[in-house]
């Protein structure tokens, strides 16, 4: 669990507008662009490693364990339906696809992937949702109740354009295809609960969920941590509040147990490059945790202020070339 806890998302401080421009500038572009490419050289290795390992495994006779992987999608653009239709189409290629409710156990040597988008934007049902069903790809929607049908009133990590995007209405939620879209919530106003008092953090754990149940006549079962930030007393929250299962944004492969109850997620965007995607989609990128915890211990060693770390891929939240 402490991992989860330190992969959790940290917040941001920004100091002021000059340093939020010299941030957003050209030189944080092209360091952003090479950590992008430095993380996927890294994957591709460590994958090329594991399949190398797998293949050894079949020679001595024994098969491989199941490897499932939840990706989180946040919006998915008219401008990006064409990337996101390719990316369910590598999709389901390459693996089974699984409602995020998943609880039996998975087939030995078999992939697995499960589909989920943050926040509940309008640009999903739009875009998304109808090639989803074209392919008979399941998925669960983590939406704000209390925002429904109205502008994102939370930080967007300087995704301004954000802003402007509308969140799924009470109507459309209602319509979406219940053999398919499965709705979970995702805190009643997408609070950071880590620095929330524990008050607070039920209201919104509990609430949220109370919400939907009654707006959906159904049992709302599932919960994702906006920004990812979590820790061990907001776990139990979402147990006591009656959830069966929670998502982090640690890229960890899912489902492990019948009885998972913290779930990991890899975080992936229609303007993913394809080799990235498919590195995402095979797990090559669960590499990450143990590096991000051994960072964490560097920090705490050279006691470097962590209130300047930014959240996980706070940079890939917005459009990319």
């Amino acid at each position: 669990m402490a991992e989860e806890i330190r992969y959790a998302a940290k917040r941001t401080r920004y100091a002021s507008v000059q340093q939020r421009r010299i941030r957003d500038g050209w030189v944080i572009r092209v360091w952003n662009y090479a950590k992008r490419v430095i993380k996927l050289g890294a994957s591709l290795v460590f994958h090329l490693s594991a399949e190398g390992t797998d293949r050894l495994l079949g020679i001595c006779g024994k098969r491989r364990p199941a490897v499932c992987m939840v990706l989180h999608y946040h919006g998915v653009r008219s401008s990006e339906r064409l990337r996101f239709a390719r990316q369910m189409d590598v999709l389901i290629g390459l693996a089974a696809p699984i409602p995020a409710a998943h609880r039996d156990t998975l087939q030995p040597g078999k992939r697995y992937a499960a589909l989920t988008f943050d926040d509940g934007f309008q640009n999903v049902v739009e875009n998304a949702i109808p090639e989803m069903v074209a392919r008979r790809i399941p998925a669960t929607i983590f939406v704000v109740p209390s925002l429904l049908g109205e502008n994102p009133a939370w930080n967007t990590l300087g995704a301004d354009y954000i802003r402007e995007e509308l969140l799924i209405s009470p109507a459309q939620l209602k319509a979406l295809p219940r053999e398919l879209i499965t709705i979970g919530s995702h805190t009643m106003t997408h609070a950071w609960l880590p620095s929330a008092t524990e008050a607070e953090a039920h209201e919104e754990i509990s609430q949220s969920r109370e919400s939907l149940q009654r707006l959906l006549h159904q049992r709302i079962d599932l919960f994702s941590f906006p920004y990812g930030g979590c820790n061990d007393r907001l776990i139990e929250l979402c147990r006591e509040a009656g959830y069966a299962r929670v998502f982090t944004i640690v890229p960890r492969l899912a489902f492990r147990d019948a009885e998972e109850f913290v779930t990991g997620r890899i975080e992936v965007n229609p303007s993913d490059w394809p080799l990235e995607f498919r590195l995402k989609l095979l797990g090559a990128y669960r590499w990450l945790p143990p590096i991000l915890k051994l960072k964490q211990k560097l920090l705490a060693l050279l006691s470097l202020d962590e209130s300047f770390i930014e959240m996980p891929g706070a940079a890939r939240y917005g459009p990319e070339s």
